[in-house]
């Protein structure tokens, strides 16, 4: 919740799964977030990442990393990685 001011008032800010949009609760231990860095061409930090945000659900089904993967490419992090044959 915001103020007037457009300050961020609350304590608690629950978070969102990148792959499922479902919320992540305090009680979700198996959470994890993982932010990927942005380089340049030389390969030096920009100061700019990418933040990836997976919920224990994801996580215990066992498609992480295919979560990742999905999330990367549509973010062209990744190119021709994820392909979705069915």
């Amino acid at each position: 919740m915001e103020n007037d001011k457009g300050v961020l008032v609350d304590l608690y800010v629950p978070r969102k799964c990148s792959a499922t949009n479902r919320l992540i609760t305090a009680k979700d231990h198996a959470s994890v977030q993982i932010n990927i860095a942005d380089v340049d061409e030389n390969g030096r930090l920009t100061g700019t990442n990418k933040t990836i945000a997976l919920c224990g659900f994801v996580r215990r089904n066992a498609e992480s990393d295919d979560s990742v993967n999905r999330i990367l490419n549509e973010a062209g992090y990744l190119s021709g990685v994820y392909t979705n044959k069915l």
